[in-house]
């Protein structure tokens, strides 16, 4: 493993009553490769063994595997579920007893609408550290992205999203059937699933969130027809459209003054990492506050936290160089003032890591997220340690 030790100033700018105090902090990490993969689909930070620490998840190309935190020592726990690639996995405690669960959706194909599409439950053995069974559940086309969410009866849906409508052509036809699942008592028996979706026709990522009062989560939805927020609500998911803007990634984060923002990647695999700042009247869009980025080559992942731990959030982007081709990257903005207008850019990565996903969690309990990342093209697996003091 490599390590190696960076320090940078981010300058965040904090409001007192009528004036503006600066005050500068520091983020400082260590980098960490934990392992040499093939792609690296999609990654989950949760406790896998129960031992109150999160362990990293993986769907790599062709098997699912765990890190055991602190070692990062690999165990497999899933191998040629499908013909085709995996693409997504979920993971969760789901059922109280520390543990996380594990869903994960695989034959992926791009551009194949009508058949191609996978999702598995994989149940636990005694030894978490070995093989789990693979229950298979029913799928939509296209299979690409999974959440595990909080419903309202204090129980856990998986809700799983395709890229595309079925039987799609140049994403003109039917629109994507985003679907939750409960697991019943007996994860072998039928799952009960619920539409919540059926009218975008191409979206690449969405995210869980919690906005109102309720403890269920709602989903926000990154999509061709702009970013969509669904909200279950006496027995249907309401839909409510925040953007206009064709978006691939999305992710909620608060700004210094406490105002909930969105940030973007626009298009899909696009050029452009956006903020949005939430409005006065939540029937109206969301405005645009500023643009993080507009050179990305690839945009593929984000991740919100507050890594400085200031109180507030900030975001990390990362772009994979690939299609485009390009110099893949991944960068730290940090707001500058209460409004979201200005932002602070810190490069963390450049060529040595082609993002495919990204993810942050507290890993040594010290509470400061890290940041873990997962490349495809460079095949890497690496721990952007948190050491901001």
């Amino acid at each position: 493993m490599r390590l190696s030790g960076y320090r940078l100033s981010i300058f965040l700018a904090l409001f007192a009553s009528a004036s503006i105090t600066a005050k500068a902090a520091t983020f400082a990490w260590t980098e960490q490769e934990i392992d040499t993969i093939e792609i690296g689909y999609g990654l989950a930070l949760r406790d896998v063994d129960g031992d109150g620490k999160r362990d990293i998840l993986l769907a790599d190309k062709k098997t699912i595997q765990w890190y055991q935190n602190p070692s990062w020592q690999k165990h497999i726990i899933a191998r040629d579920l499908t013909m085709r690639d995996n693409v997504c996995i979920a993971a969760r405690d789901i059922d109280g007893d520390g543990r996380c669960e594990v869903a994960v959706g695989g034959q992926w194909n791009f551009s194949e609408t009508i058949q191609d599409g996978a999702i598995h439950y994989l149940h636990p053995p005694v030894d978490r550290r070995d093989l789990w069974t693979p229950i298979t559940l029913p799928h939509e086309p296209s299979t690409h992205r999974m959440h595990w969410i909080q419903a309202s009866d204090g129980g856990y849906r998986l809700a799983v999203k395709p890229l595309r409508g079925q039987g799609n052509v140049g994403d003109e036809g039917y629109g994507l059937m985003l679907m939750t699942y409960e697991r019943p008592e007996d994860p072998q028996q039928a799952w009960t699933r619920e539409l919540v979706s059926n009218f975008l026709h191409q979206s690449h990522n969405f995210h869980p969130v919690n906005w109102d009062t309720d403890p269920e989560e709602e989903l926000v939805v990154a999509s061709r027809e702009g970013v969509w927020h669904f909200d279950h609500q006496r027995g249907f998911w309401r839909a409510r459209q925040l953007t206009d803007q064709f978006a691939g990634e999305i992710r909620d984060g608060r700004l210094p003054g406490g105002r909930r923002f969105m940030v973007t990647i626009e298009p899909m695999h696009g050029t452009t990492s956006a903020i949005y700042g939430e409005p006065s009247s939540p029937l109206a869009r969301w405005p645009r506050l500023a643009v993080l980025h507009d050179q990305l080559k690839d945009g593929h992942a984000l991740a919100v936290d507050d890594f400085l731990g200031v109180g507030s959030d900030q975001v990390v982007v990362g772009w994979r160089g690939m299609n485009p081709r390009g110099v893949p990257g991944i960068r730290l903005y940090a707001p500058i003032d209460q409004t979201g207008t200005q932002w602070h850019e810190t490069i963390l990565s450049d060529a040595s890591l082609a993002v495919e996903d990204i993810k942050a969690a507290d890993l040594d309990g010290d509470g400061r997220p890290e940041i873990v990342a997962a490349a495809r093209q460079t095949k890497n697996l690496r721990i952007y340690w948190n050491r901001t003091r």
